[in-house]
């Protein structure tokens, strides 16, 4: 069967984009302007804050993949199956779907898995249309430069440029990865190495382990990009409405060790941090409870957050908002155009309602509000 229509076009449309943005010069503040295919969607939660007017730029932008190396079904929601998505992946390059014109949800009942030896670049488009499902059973994406299993492809894995994986148009829903053991929290997806970016994404009811003084990730677990680079986050929304909010002992949304992100024009809401304790874990708890929407632990790391918006987030210990430990002194927040309040729970806010973080550590704060 032929690609449907709306699939043609949107390829079209979405090469068009990236062709302006490449002809525009190589500054490095080179700002771009995007289409979100998520930005109406049909059951009313939209990717991304619907406030958020920062710019972004070109390098957090969508990837080009109007010519994919994998396309995931023939034009009918029966072709695009769990496992035809789950070998495009270990195919590597860009992949799409086209699964007919009407919203569609994929279910898998095992992760997708990346192998680092297949293409420097991976892109998961599903252009506005594709939910991907772990059934509330599986992580449904995962990458690991320094799992023997996946291949290693340099002698210095924590550190190397690729794979390059970016999710983008796409929704993550009722991931599970509780039944992980080596490599726990990420409830949807769990990368470390490379890159990682997700433009115009949603994560619905993701969850990770319960409890845990270091385990994390909701929806997103991240470790060791590539010189020290930013994870982006870009026009995506994490929970959105009650009932759709993703959980995890610490990091009800994200959850990092040693990694910066940078967050544009993104939701965060009603997400929760569930464990009790905190890190290191209270004697006769089990640890864990901090960072109801982001979890970020290291050394000197930043975390960016542009033209967002964090509320109705919930945690037992730290951080209802953000909970930010920079273990040495030396990493940094910076907060602009975005908003965060109504976060319910925790304790030791020196600076900022709903913020944990040493009483030293440097939190710029530029047209903002920040309120309990």
């Amino acid at each position: 069967m032929k690609p449907n229509f709306l699939f043609l076009k949107y390829c079209v449309f979405l090469f068009s984009i990236v062709l302006l943005a490449s002809c525009s010069s190589d500054d490095s503040t080179e700002t771009v302007t995007i289409i979100n295919p998520l930005d109406n969607p049909f059951d009313g939660i939209p990717a991304g804050n619907p406030n958020g007017n920062s710019p972004i730029p070109a390098e957090a932008s969508l990837e080009d993949v109007s010519n994919p190396t994998t396309i995931v079904g023939d034009g009918t929601p029966e072709s695009c199956t769990g496992q035809v998505f789950i070998d495009a992946v270990t195919k590597g390059g860009k992949i799409v779907f086209n699964c007919g014109p009407d919203p569609v949800t994929i279910t898998l009942n095992q992760p997708a898995k990346v192998f680092n030896n297949t293409s420097q670049e991976i892109v998961i488009d599903g252009g506005g249309l594709i939910t991907l499902s772990g059934n509330n059973q599986t992580r449904i994406l995962y990458m690991n430069t320094c799992d023997q299993n996946q291949i290693w492809t340099t002698d210095h894995c924590q550190n190397q440029d690729h794979p390059r994986l970016t999710v983008q148009n796409i929704t993550f829903a009722n991931g599970n990865s509780t039944n992980e053991t080596e490599y726990d929290g990420g409830g949807a997806i769990w990368v470390r190495g490379g890159r990682f970016k997700a433009v115009n994404c949603r994560f619905f009811n993701n969850t990770c382990a319960s409890v845990g003084p270091d385990v994390g990730g909701g929806a997103i677990r991240v470790f060791s990009q590539y010189n020290n680079l930013p994870v982006f986050i870009v026009n995506s929304t994490f929970g959105g409405k009650e009932g759709f909010g993703n959980s995890g002992s610490n990091g009800g949304a994200i959850s990092s060790i040693g990694v910066s992100w940078t967050i544009i024009n993104s939701l965060f809401s009603h997400n929760s941090a569930i464990g009790n304790g905190g890190n290191p874990s209270q004697s006769g708890t089990p640890g864990g409870g901090s960072g109801g929407a982001i979890y970020n632990d290291g050394n000197t790391m930043t975390l960016t957050l542009l033209g967002s918006h964090i509320e109705a987030n919930q945690v037992n210990d730290f951080g209802a908002a953000i909970f930010f430990v920079s273990n040495d002194h030396s990493g940094n927040v910076i907060i602009n155009e975005s908003t965060i309040q109504n976060n319910i729970g925790g304790s030791w806010y020196p600076s900022y309602p709903g913020i944990s973080a040493h009483a030293d550590t440097d939190i710029s704060v530029t047209n903002s509000t920040i309120t309990e």
